[in-house]
């Protein structure tokens, strides 16, 4: 039989006693108490060894129950305290007279009428007050003193290891204890001296001990690959603050001021303000009558002070609008993968932070056929063999549209939202084009590609599942 030279270690020890703790085994052997329990295991795997586990509760004092095992318990001071008789106002000025009176009463030891505290005699010492002195686990008294916080138990676990028949048979026979070459040098392979060195053995079939490199987290590498099909399409990708004003976060969008999205439940409110661009005075405009644009605009009032608050943004549509204003000149294809903020109650589906894909198409002539065969296109990169989509509604597009892919053993999921931006958002800067736009929830799409059923994973520090996760292939 093939034995490491700890296995023999472990039988030669136990040849002589037949039975013993792991601890004096590993006294004997020089050896830490964990590596001779794993030998021993190893031992057993064998039928040489058997192992019994025993799992004792040690009982040990807090704090404050030593305090108490030296001054006596809250009740039994208070109660050495009181000749007879005291009037219950007078005993609650005592400091211990909250834990105290409590367990008094529980405790019987008092009797309480007309607001006077009487006490009864001889009170002979109590179970918990002698535990107090010698707590020992599993009995009542300790038990009680535990609810209390004056004692704490905690597990010991001890292992007694004993050699079996077959085990005792092989250390008759004699054990090898030479200590096992592991790694060859230069010379000892030179010279031949290898064949006459206890080499330690070893199985082709037992599989080697995993490595885990480094490597990226599974939701950025699908983040990195919609970043490389977008590249592949030809879009150039475009960045922004975290933190925007109203007016590039909600205004120059078309949203009304007053719209339910601006409200304390969905919007992040910093009290942080930021200037305004030169022309607002154009938004203002569209927004109470329509500007130049031929629309009617919301009506009503529109408030600078508003436009220059501060917001976590909401969307990502807020930079669009912003890399649109500084490139209004077609043709432009851009996307930005960014983290948005808004007040949602967390569970498996919602988070207070996701990551969002927004993008943006401007060319003379596009339509909405271009838009709707834009996500066919990208989906179909993506895995997502069928897309359909149903009619959306959003302010600062018009028409639009919410695309749907579907994913086997859940039907139909939408995924975002999309449109052509309405004459209202893109006027104000110049842009005289269609211009196809759309967000998409980024998170979502990790999840069904993933196979979660928890938004949350995707945030969590799961060594084990970023370890079998499988790595992305370019």
């Amino acid at each position: 039989m093939d034995l490491t030279i700890n296995e023999k270690r472990v039988l030669a020890a136990l040849g002589e006693s037949g039975s013993v703790l792991a601890e004096t085994l590993a006294e004997n052997m020089e050896a830490p108490v964990e590596s001779v329990v794993q030998w021993a295991h190893l031992c057993a795997d064998k039928n040489l060894v058997t192992l019994e586990k025993e799992v004792t509760g040690i009982a040990k004092l807090t704090p404050e129950g030593e305090k108490y095992a030296k001054e006596g318990l809250p009740e039994r001071q208070i109660l050495a305290s009181i000749n007879g008789s005291i009037p219950m106002s007078e005993l609650t000025k005592n400091p211990l007279s909250k834990i105290a009176i409590g367990w008094l009463r529980k405790k019987n030891w008092i009797t309480i009428k007309d607001g006077i505290v009487f006490t009864k005699e001889d009170i002979p010492v109590g179970e918990d007050e002698t535990a107090l002195k010698h707590p020992v686990s599993g009995t009542r008294a300790c038990d009680d003193l535990v609810k209390r916080g004056l004692v704490q138990v905690s597990d010991k676990t001890a292992w007694k290891i004993s050699i079996t028949s077959e085990g005792a048979e092989l250390a008759k026979e004699g054990l090898d204890l030479r200590e096992e070459i592991v790694n060859l040098t230069r010379e000892q392979i030179l010279s031949g001296e290898w064949k006459n060195l206890p080499l330690r053995k070893y199985s082709v079939d037992t599989l080697p001990k995993k490595i885990y490199g480094g490597r990226v987290h599974p939701n950025q590498q699908i983040l990195d690959e919609i970043r490389d099909i977008l590249f592949e399409m030809g879009f150039t990708e475009f960045y922004g603050s975290i933190v925007q004003n109203s007016f590039w976060n909600f205004d120059s969008l078309y949203q009304p001021q007053d719209h339910p999205a601006r409200e304390m439940q969905d919007t992040f409110h910093l009290g942080e303000e930021l200037p305004v661009p030169d022309g607002w005075e154009k938004i203002r405009d569209i927004h109470m009558f329509g500007g130049n644009t031929g629309s009617t605009g919301w009506g009503g009032e529109w408030s600078y002070d508003v436009a220059k608050k501060c917001v976590l943004r909401t969307h990502s549509t807020s930079l669009s609008i912003q890399y649109l204003a500084k490139n209004p000149n077609p043709p432009l294809k851009a996307f930005s993968i960014s983290r948005v903020y808004r007040r949602e109650t967390i569970d498996p589906t919602h988070l207070p932070e996701f990551e969002q894909l927004e993008g943006i198409v401007m060319d003379k002539g596009l339509n909405f056929g271009h838009l709707l065969g834009f996500f066919k296109e990208f989906f179909g990169r993506m895995g997502f063999e069928e897309v359909r989509f149903r009619p959306g509604y959003f302010p600062y597009t018009e028409p639009s549209v919410e695309p749907e892919v579907w994913v086997d053993g859940l039907g139909w999921v939408e995924l975002g939202g999309a449109g052509i931006f309405r004459k209202e958002v893109t006027a104000p800067w110049g842009v005289d084009c269609p211009v196809l736009a759309w967000g998409l929830g980024v998170s979502r799409v990790s999840m069904l590609r993933l196979g979660l059923k928890d938004l949350r994973q995707l945030y969590k520090s799961d060594i084990d599942w970023i370890r079998s996760s499988p790595v992305r292939r370019v």
